[in-house]
């Protein structure tokens, strides 16, 4: 099956697991300055992901979505993930009511992947320890295991 990771990442954490993935899946994980039209050609599974900054993707990988040609992925399977920090890490009171109103990032992602003739099939936060990371303790195995899943 071939399979794109498209991924932007602010610490390294989110390359970390984009590149885990890649790994296991025998697939090409790339930033979005780095995707060819190849890269994009006979695609039957594409996953996107951020870190979450300001409870967004990072404008690199929504751009590149964004710049995607509206049914450019009619019949590609479409995954979405982001790295946070989880909701009972978060000592402000007021962010957390924030992120329950705002969310993260790897939902909108798959929204606008969707957007582009996408089909779903999930989207998924994986957990950092702090806002600079590391990931917490499992979280690349976990996301290896989601994307071995999808393809």
């Amino acid at each position: 099956m071939k399979t794109l990771i498209i991924y932007d990442s602010v610490f390294g954490n989110t390359e970390k697991l984009a590149k885990a993935m890649a790994d296991a899946l025998g697939a090409k994980a790339a930033k979005p300055a780095d995707i060819t039209p190849d890269d994009l050609e006979g695609l039957e599974l594409l996953i996107a992901g951020s870190p979450t900054r300001a409870f967004h993707a990072l404008p690199s990988v929504a751009g590149f979505i964004k710049g995607l040609k509206k049914g450019s992925l009619d019949g590609v399977k479409v995954a979405a993930f982001d790295t946070r920090i989880s909701p009972d890490e978060i000592g402000s009171g007021a962010l957390k009511k924030m992120v329950k109103m705002f969310g993260y990032a790897a939902e909108p992602i798959l929204k606008a992947l969707v957007k582009k003739g996408g089909a779903a099939v999930s989207a998924e936060g994986f957990f950092v320890t702090d806002t600079e990371g590391p990931l917490k303790n499992e979280e690349e195995h976990r996301a290896v295991k989601w994307a071995k899943e999808m393809a």
